[in-house]
């Protein structure tokens, strides 16, 4: 026979979480659920700032590496200058979009795929509407926010 869920907050055992398999049933069981939801809560927090962390750095890197490129051509272009006329040989276009690098922009997408996996796991777990859960990883998210935060901020400020 197969057991409802409850479809409004409580603090009853029993529900499934996540896996078929896994019924946490007795307090013990909830409280190392609510123990693992704190910590993939905070990971999810870690892995976003770390994330702003390699943004800051990719940036600056993608920085070096295209002004590097633009000297190399303002050199070459300094030899063609001369048969070029008007505005259009002093001129260069910027770029609204920075180029592809493999190594920036594939860690990039694993880390966000990482980092949504983590989101769905959470709310899957919120959306067995125990009580615990749900404030298990409220709480972790803040104290996540709280000690990894700033790292976001700090990378908005400059």
């Amino acid at each position: 026979m197969t057991a409802m869920m409850k479809n409004y907050l409580h603090f009853t055992a029993g529900d499934r979480l996540l896996f078929q398999t896994w019924h946490p049933n007795s307090s013990g069981a909830i409280a190392g659920a609510c123990i693992g939801l704190v910590l993939v809560s905070l990971l999810e927090r870690w892995l976003s700032a770390t994330r702003a962390e390699l943004e800051s750095y990719w940036h600056q890197r993608t920085l070096a590496l295209t002004s590097h490129d633009a000297s190399e051509e303002k050199c070459c272009e300094d030899d063609t200058a001369s048969e070029k006329s008007g505005l259009a040989a002093g001129r260069k276009i910027a770029r609204s979009v920075p180029p592809f690098i493999a190594a920036h922009d594939v860690s990039r997408g694993t880390i966000y795929a990482v980092q949504a996996l983590l989101g769905y796991i959470l709310m899957l777990a919120a959306m067995t509407f125990e009580a615990a859960y749900v404030i298990s990883i409220i709480l972790a998210l803040g104290i996540g926010e709280i000690l990894f935060g700033r790292m976001n901020r700090r990378n908005a400020l400059h």
